[in-house]
């Protein structure tokens, strides 16, 4: 087998005025996440995962903050974009595991509808994607509430 791991990070920090997208999904929040496109800290974190498992690049060149092309573009859009690209280069993918650390919002309620989101964008079962939920116990940027931060891993399968 031809399998291949990719890890990917980010962070943004909160800005009012704007709304939280997460996952793919519109979260209730007091304020959302500043960045050009809609600053969805989750998929970014999927997006570098999945691109480096292929070694397509990473976000910021795939998609650079100096192109307002995507300039508040839905990241769900960018990440159709990034499997698209890697299915078409022979990839399958098998798995995601992804951990978002915030002290709020908390995403217990919405980790189902992330998850269906996501799993349909990347055309993967269910159970092939997790989003796991975890605060910083009140420590660090996350902990003061100033900003959202996502971890994710993906595993890629070549096509036989």
């Amino acid at each position: 087998m031809n399998l291949r791991i990719g890890s990917g990070f980010d962070v943004h920090r909160f800005e009012e005025g704007r709304e939280l997208w997460l996952g793919g999904i519109l979260i209730e929040n007091h304020t959302g996440l500043a960045g050009h496109s809609d600053a969805d800290v989750l998929i970014h974190a999927v997006i570098d995962a999945l691109s480096g498992a292929a070694a397509i690049g990473d976000i910021g060149e795939l998609f650079p903050d100096t192109d307002n092309a995507f300039k508040n573009i839905r990241s769900t859009i960018l990440l159709e974009k990034v499997v698209s690209e890697i299915t078409s280069r022979g990839w399958l993918i098998v798995n995601v595991d992804s951990t978002v650390v915030c002290e709020t919002p908390k995403i217990s309620r919405y980790k189902l509808k992330m998850r269906e989101k996501l799993a349909e964008i990347m055309q993967i079962p269910l159970d092939s994607l997790m989003i796991k939920g975890k605060t910083t116990e009140k420590l660090g940027f996350a902990g003061r509430k100033e900003g959202i931060a996502a971890f994710a891993t993906a595993l890629l399968e070549k096509k036989s």
